[in-house]
């Protein structure tokens, strides 16, 4: 089971990026946009959590309980849904770091409409189904303290951005659809 499921998070990993390696293989957009700089901590401390969940060392010396192998399962195959679906809708409003464009739409629509912010979602997802393949419990729940604290720092900044540009629609918007986690606000 080990061997299947090495494989298996390889495949999630692999197609979870497809969808922004093909994203870079279009023409990159050169339109001006407002940013905000914090972002690229949140974005520090999100990349600094997957590490801690990717120990090959205990996925070797661990026997792997089958509950660890539905849970990444089927948090693998939500992170899947949210990415595939997330950046289609997204379209050319996606940013790597938080910015809003002069002529930038709300996008409120398809998985929009259930969070409003898809991608950090299915970040945390990928990063629970990885640790809970290939990391003990107590790493997991120091990367998915890191991944929030980063999540919680980019959402914060985009959301002043979108809040200045959109105003009231913005706020109508936050008020209906919870930020990452469906059904809590």
């Amino acid at each position: 089971m080990r061997t299947a499921a090495s494989y298996a998070l390889q495949l999630l990993w692999g197609l979870w990026v497809l969808p922004f390696l093909i994203r870079r293989t279009r023409r990159i957009s050169t339109r001006r946009a407002k940013t905000a700089r914090v972002s690229i901590l949140g974005m520090v401390l999100q990349a600094a959590s997957y590490p801690l969940v990717s120990s090959t060392h205990y996925f070797r010396t661990h026997e792997l309980a089958m509950w660890r192998v539905l849970a990444a399962g089927a948090l693998g195959a939500l992170a899947l849904v949210l990415i595939w679906s997330a950046l289609p809708a997204l379209g050319k409003e996606w940013r790597l770091q938080a910015g809003v464009y002069e002529d930038h739409r709300l996008v409120q629509s398809g998985v929009y409409s259930v969070v409003r912010h898809p991608i950090y979602a299915s970040m945390i997802a990928l990063l629970l189904a990885t640790g809970f393949l290939r990391a003990p419990l107590t790493l997991c729940a120091i990367a998915l303290a890191l991944m929030i604290a980063g999540t919680e720092i980019r959402i914060h900044a985009e959301e002043l951005l979108l809040a200045e540009r959109f105003g009231q629609q913005f706020a109508d918007y936050r008020a209906r659809v919870p930020a990452y986690l469906p059904f809590l606000r």
